[in-house]
């Protein structure tokens, strides 16, 4: 009987990427938001998804965030207005993820790496996950240049349409959405980096 039900569990998760892209792609900006051009040079971008990478999605059209606010880990509200004006990778997780943890210090090298005042690694903790969880967490995996945000209400990550765990999402400056990648990921890898240099690099980016 194994083997019916593994397959099964791997058709349910092959309909549940299916269906997070279908949404992702329908996504539009609300219809009282200003008009905007895409600040991100998709078609460059997308020459330079390789590996993990080719799971990145990009959109043409810049998405706004949601303007809810979340919390960081003295419990203080903090809104994507507050960390606008930075390239943003914004990654949603939860402590009992298991690819998050194989994930999360992929992203700590990227932040190393890149890390600046043009660019950020935010992590956010969606869902029940206790501030004591989650510092445990990251003591586990010996992350330390990650900040500790958290969505236990889950706001932000139903409004910005996340299904599954882990979402990562690219920010331009202006606080809108210009690529998801669904699942984990090798966020440390040479093609992660350059596509985050180039939007960094490109004009109003």
């Amino acid at each position: 009987m194994k083997r019916p039900v593994l397959i099964l569990a791997t058709v349910v998760a092959i309909a549940a990427v299916a269906v997070a892209a279908v949404l992702y792609t329908s996504r539009t900006p609300p219809a009282n938001a200003p008009a905007q051009a895409a600040s991100a040079d998709t078609s460059a971008l997308a020459a330079l998804r390789s590996g993990d990478m080719q799971k990145l999605a990009l959109s043409d059209k810049p998405v706004p965030l949601p303007t809810d606010s979340f919390t960081d880990e003295a419990g203080k509200s903090v809104s994507f207005e507050n960390l606008k004006g930075k390239v943003l990778l914004v990654n949603f997780w939860a402590t009992w993820c298991a690819p998050c943890r194989k994930e999360m210090p992929t992203l700590a090298a990227l932040q190393t790496a890149l890390g600046s005042d043009q660019f950020q690694v935010v992590t956010i903790a969606t869902g029940r996950n206790s501030p004591d969880a989650v510092a445990r967490f990251f003591d586990e995996i010996g992350v330390k240049n990650l900040p500790r945000y958290m969505d236990p209400q889950q706001q932000i990550a139903r409004k910005a349409g996340i299904l599954g765990l882990p979402v990562t999402l690219i920010v331009d400056r202006q606080g809108q959405e210009v690529g998801r990648l669904q699942g984990d990921a090798d966020w440390s890898s040479d093609s992660a980096k350059a596509i985050l240099s180039a939007v960094i690099g490109q004009p109003g980016g």
